[in-house]
């Protein structure tokens, strides 16, 4: 049986999680496959481990009062429930914030950690449009009606089964305001298009937060030959958002 990794650990950083001095987690394994992911060594079930979850503790223990979050990264969080709600307790009663990055893709997991009181923050993907939503994560086809994805040991999703309406599911009850939170999408020539900005404004409007991205290529992108959109082309994406997020913004982008 496949078990949680700890595959990362940056020890400090002031940009992951807004506001905080953080240490940001990475977990190994994902189950979708976005061709311009930069995290792309850490998305099968071979990706190394870095470190134990007890050997983490005792970093964070150290750091006890120079770091005030850690944020739960990946790879995918959701696919590891039980693992996960245990380090992000243990990590709670060090009075640390815990800010949780994920795909959306399970919402029960969601809605099961943010319910045990670990999760002061949220930061979700929203991959692009819904249109082509599937394809933007290297999962196939959308498909409402299918009994859901099978995935592997190391969670990754097959071709069939992708259903757009879980990651939904997840944008819905975040926006009803259980826990702060933030959506996020990252803009790539030749994967996103003004289409997706109409439609995503029409799908999450009046969100708490939405902050639009720059490709970056990191060298471990998982498909290579992308590249960033400029600042003024992203300018435009923002102002089609604004109709309907008017406190949208671009976030890291300055060129």
């Amino acid at each position: 049986m496949a078990k949680m990794k700890i595959c990362g650990l940056q020890k400090t950083t002031l940009l992951d999680y807004p506001g905080k001095v953080a240490a940001t987690v990475f977990l190994g394994g994902c189950n979708f496959r976005c061709p311009f992911c930069h995290n792309s060594d850490l998305l099968g079930g071979d990706a190394p481990e870095l470190m134990t979850a007890e050997e983490l503790l005792t970093f964070l223990r150290r750091r006890q009062g120079i770091l005030e979050g850690v944020c739960i990264t990946g790879g995918e969080p959701t696919l590891w429930p039980d693992d996960a709600a245990e380090l992000m307790l243990r990590i709670k009663e060090m009075g640390y914030q815990i800010k949780l990055d994920t795909n959306g893709y399970r919402p029960q997991v969601l809605k099961e950690l943010c319910g045990l009181g670990v999760v002061d923050y949220v930061a979700m993907d929203i991959k692009a449009g819904r249109r082509h939503y599937a394809e933007v994560c290297g999962a196939g086809r959308p498909d409402r009606a299918a009994a859901g994805a099978a995935h592997s040991a190391d969670g990754s999703s097959g071709q069939l089964g992708f259903r757009l309406d879980s990651i939904e599911e997840s944008a819905a009850w975040l926006m009803e305001g259980h826990v702060p939170y933030e959506f996020r999408t990252t803009t790539v020539k030749g994967i996103h298009t003004a289409e997706d900005f109409t439609d995503i404004a029409a799908w999450i409007g009046g969100c708490e937060r939405y902050f639009i991205q720059g490709f970056v290529d990191s060298g471990h992108v998982l498909k290579s030959g992308f590249s960033a959109y400029k600042r003024a082309e992203l300018d435009e994406f923002l102002d089609i958002v604004k109709k309907t997020i008017p406190g949208a913004e671009i976030r890291g982008v300055d060129y």
